[in-house]
């Protein structure tokens, strides 16, 4: 039977999509600031501690975030399934914006003490809580108002927000920084985004407050069919369960990785591997994200003609086929020095194995003091190859560089002040007379090549993300969907996605390849691959209206 032509968009329609997808973007903006922000927030917060542990505790406040997502989903997700979406996600975004706003006033650690990073940690689990409400609400909103036919495209504006406001946060962070200088930045500029928001908030809440309840809920409240206990309802039935487990590792998951390795690993590696300073990294991904952004409103029309299981699984694929000379050829690129010295300097720990731990420490709560760990994080952290020896039974473990060899030291010994500072000074000795650089030559790096390889990278992002919300929404019953949906994509991206950094940092740190952190995302991608193919449906000729 051939199906309907698809009426032209409406101005309703239009309304719609725009208030859902700007408050959205207001929404990732206020989420990724703290990110992007980390070594300022680190010295106004937690400057009683040393360099490094204020680096931890600041990265644990941001992983805080990411953890309770899921929490967020939860609690936001039943409020949407019992009271509706319009409310809900008006309620988040308020969350959002008032938290982010209190950060830009709020006084440093010199001011009040351990008063600040408490208030400051408070605040980052709200922001995490509202965003684990705000996507699901957002999604549902936007596909219970699309025609069939056109609900992916609908709903790949929502899935361009998270970009936008990254880059967003990008954008504003550089341009503050440019009009005040980086000393007036460090000192006080970089309150500016954070009291910026409140002007976001408020042009969000206004637009929100036009909006009419979407039909789908209120055609389920006129019929008295809303869920009375929609998380008992969503994960107690296994009916219900069932599509949840294969939504969290047969799509999100995967897609989680992806997104995360394509954008944050991907300027991660940049700075922290490749030594690029960071503006000019930060200018280097925001051009890829501009360029590869259209990308997610490409994939979401497709997946309305094609379906949206190919293409998500199309862009696991590639990914995990890719991953590897994606982010070599970036390090040639970015800095040609390193990786010529790394293939003629080649350095060694010897240390005894039972000495060298696994170094995941997503918390940031955790200290890794054995002669091993120290070495082995000290060179991970300067983005340094290194090969591992076994040496059962040694004592303290050594670094070798050619024939000069360093001694590492206990961090919980009498005496390792005094031992952390020569063994910093030996370090930074013995890397320099080995050719390799302190930093990325700005003259040697090929950004034409560089920009290219990062769009590669967040077209595999706008494949992945771009279909999966409307998919998401139509696996679900319209009485549970918040609920469902939330709660995988915020496990997915939460947890598989934001502690990508602290697993692949853990996976350096023990293999010594600077590109083994990328093992992570690829063995997640692949479940997803297999998992997707095999068990997961297509979801495109779904009807978005169903109750049960």
């Amino acid at each position: 039977m051939a199906k309907e032509a698809v009426a032209p968009i409406t101005p309703e329609e239009k309304k719609v999509i725009f208030a859902s997808s700007l408050g959205t973007i207001f929404e990732w903006y206020d989420f990724y600031l703290f990110g992007v922000m980390a070594a300022v927030i680190a010295k106004n917060f937690f400057s009683a501690l040393d360099e490094q542990t204020r680096l931890i505790f600041t990265l644990m406040a941001f992983a805080a975030g990411f953890a309770v997502r899921p929490f967020g989903a939860l609690v936001f997700g039943r409020l949407g399934d019992l009271v509706g979406r319009k409310y809900t996600f008006l309620v988040t975004i308020l969350i959002m914006g008032l938290s982010t706003f209190v950060v830009g006033l709020l006084p440093n650690y010199e001011t009040i003490g351990i008063a600040a990073p408490i208030i400051l940690i408070s605040l980052r689990l709200l922001q995490g809580l509202a965003l684990g409400g705000e996507y699901g609400g957002a999604a549902t909103y936007v596909a219970e108002h699309s025609p069939d036919g056109r609900r992916g495209l609908y709903t790949s504006f929502i899935q361009t927000t998270a970009t936008i406001g990254l880059m967003l946060a990008l954008l504003v962070i550089l341009g503050t920084r440019t009009a005040i200088g980086e000393e007036e930045f460090a000192k006080w500029g970089w309150r500016v985004p954070y009291l910026i928001s409140i002007v976001l908030l408020g042009v969000s809440v206004w637009i929100r407050m036009q909006l009419s309840e979407s039909p789908a809920f209120q055609k389920l409240k006129d019929e008295g069919k809303v869920s009375k206990a929609p998380i008992k309802e969503a994960f107690g039935e296994w009916k219900n369960l069932k599509i949840v487990l294969l939504a969290l590792f047969g799509l999100t998951a995967g897609q989680a990785v992806v997104w995360y390795t394509g954008q944050f690993y991907a300027l991660f590696f940049l700075e922290k591997m490749a030594r690029v300073d960071g503006a000019t990294a930060n200018i280097l991904i925001a051009a890829a994200l501009i360029i590869g952004t259209p990308g997610f409103i490409f994939f979401g029309w497709l997946s309305d003609k094609i379906g949206r299981k190919p293409i998500i699984m199309a862009g696991c694929l590639i990914a995990i086929l890719t991953y590897f000379p994606l982010f070599h050829a970036l390090l040639q690129y970015a800095n040609p020095d390193l990786a010529a010295a790394q293939a003629k300097s080649p350095i060694v720990v010897v240390a005894d194995p039972a000495q060298c731990s696994f170094q995941f420490n997503p918390t940031g709560t955790v200290k890794f003091t054995s002669t091993c760990d120290v070495a082995k994080s000290f060179l991970a952290a300067g983005g340094l190859n290194y090969n591992n020896v076994e040496a059962p039974g040694q004592a303290v473990a050594q670094v070798k560089f050619g024939d000069k060899v360093i001694e590492s030291y206990d961090a919980k010994g009498p005496t390792a002040k005094e031992d952390a500072a020569r063994f910093k000074e030996q370090m930074a000795a013995a890397i320099k007379e080995a050719g390799y650089p302190a930093k990325a030559d700005p003259a040697k790096m090929n950004k034409g090549m560089i920009v290219l390889i990062l769009t590669i990278m967040v077209i595999y992002v706008t494949m992945v993300y771009g279909p999966i919300a409307a998919m998401l929404v139509e696996m679900f019953p319209t009485r549970i969907r918040y609920t469902s949906m939330s709660l995988p994509y915020h496990i997915g991206n939460g947890w598989f996605g934001g502690f990508l950094p602290a697993t692949s940092f853990a996976i350096v740190a023990a293999q010594g390849d600077i590109y083994s952190g990328l093992w992570y995302p690829i063995i997640i991608a692949a479940m997803t691959l297999v998992i997707g193919v095999l068990f997961v449906k297509e979801t495109k000729d779904s009807d978005v209206y169903h109750s049960q």
